[in-house]
């Protein structure tokens, strides 16, 4: 392009501001916003060797990154498998753990808060995650439901902290969770060490880091790991006011933990994945009263701080095109699964930008030509207020020139 790598790494950071900001782009860019297996995939290694070596995962993801065109460097969905390993996880099933080395990762749903715990809960929500939480979601963490911790403030002081922490921590079955907590540590070390070193070398290329952590709406936080979908959905007829102390429990926790990341030189740019809010998953009248909320709250926190928030609206989300409409004007980089993209256009086209949406059925079993068309609809509609990507990121099965083919068509027919 004739251009140094900074001026590079400045325009696609611009451009990606302006269509935010609902300005004119000098052209409409190609952005997954996450990745998982396709970038290992389509380089011939296993859906195990991505979680189990950092270093080929990321250099896999930054050859796929240049060879389709994408404009940033994309954060890639995985979980270290050492990590996983490490703690005995049984909240997540993976590749090389009980699943075959071509089996993608999978989440275990379930009600890691039973129904009748909600008091003892919000009564000591830290003491409760450790002692009960904990042990549920990792094998080699049994040991922090065997041992009476005391709260924390009640051994404040040096006496007890010798006298009487120490000697339960230092229990056999404490220390088994306590050696499994390092050795997490020592993954997660190595696995950051390989991304640091990634974005670094993207950087020098002149491809920005596209966003630099997930946050949730408290909602998501409660229904995902709390208490799940059967569990939430119930609670909402059943227990609502105790489901209602939950969410407010964690508002302030989705809120902070980005402003935190952010604010120790993270990118400004925070991802959030919408799990129970789509129009297929709760009525509009449980929409405004347990999710809405804390939802707009979340946005205006952010958006305050400084920082773009990036939804990604999964599921149909076409009747919740009102409320969308009512966020801030050209300050919210919204990705979405499924919509009427007409109906959007009209309710929230001077509202904020579009991104995503060309299906990922498409790019698995459709031709080239077949996403261009797709692609060039957008492009017709949305003219440059438009990011291009497939509904939930480049999936894994995508065919490589499926994927080249959103990449050809913005290069064929730019800004219209």
């Amino acid at each position: 392009m004739g251009m140094s790598p900074e001026e590079l790494f400045a325009l696609r950071e611009k451009r990606f501001d302006d269509i935010v900001a609902l300005r004119e782009p000098d052209k409409v860019p190609v952005i997954p916003l996450v990745t998982t297996y396709f970038p290992t995939r389509v380089k011939g290694f296993s859906n195990r060797d991505a979680g189990y070596d950092q270093p080929l995962r990321f250099r896999c993801m930054k050859e796929v990154a240049l060879e389709y065109g994408w404009e940033f460097a994309v954060p890639n969905g995985l979980f270290t498998s050492q990590g996983l390993d490490a703690i005995g996880m049984l909240q997540v099933r993976w590749p090389g753990g009980d699943l075959p080395d071509n089996a993608p990762f999978q989440y275990v749903e379930g009600e890691y808060v039973t129904s009748d715990e909600y008091d003892e809960l919000l009564a000591d929500p830290q003491g409760f995650t450790v002692r009960k939480i904990f042990p549920r979601v990792g094998s080699e963490f049994a040991g922090l439901g065997q041992i009476p911790l005391p709260p924390l403030h009640w051994v404040s002081n040096g006496y007890y902290v010798q006298q009487v922490l120490a000697r339960m921590l230092a229990a056999p079955p404490m220390r088994r969770a306590l050696d499994a907590l390092v050795k997490l540590a020592d993954a997660a070390a190595v696995s950051d060490a390989a991304m640091y070193a990634h974005i670094q070398e993207m950087a020098d290329l002149g491809y920005p880091w596209l966003w630099s952590c997930v946050s949730m709406t408290a909602f998501d936080l409660v229904s995902d790991y709390f208490r799940g979908l059967r569990g939430s959905s119930l609670d909402m007829y059943r227990q609502p006011d105790k489901l209602m102390a939950a969410i407010d429990l964690m508002r302030p926790a989705a809120i902070e933990l980005p402003k935190g990341v952010v604010a120790m030189g993270g990118v400004p740019r925070v991802f959030i994945p919408m799990h129970r809010g789509a129009d297929n998953f709760m009525s509009e009248e449980t929409f405004e009263k347990f999710y809405w909320p804390s939802f707009r709250e979340l946005i205006d926190a952010l958006i305050e701080a400084g920082i773009t928030p990036i939804p990604l609206f999964e599921g149909h989300y076409t009747s919740r095109l009102k409320y969308l409409a009512e966020l801030p004007v050209g300050k919210v980089a919204a990705h979405f699964d499924f919509v009427d993209r007409k109906k959007f256009k009209e309710l929230c086209g001077d509202v904020m930008c579009f991104w995503g949406n060309v299906p990922a059925s498409l790019l698995c079993t459709g031709t080239p030509q077949q996403v261009k068309d797709d692609v060039k609809q957008l492009v017709d509609l949305f003219g440059g207020r438009l990011m291009i990507d497939a509904n939930l990121g480049v999936p894994d099965e995508a065919r490589p020139e499926n994927v080249m083919a959103m990449w050809e068509a913005v290069e064929e027919c730019g800004v219209s």
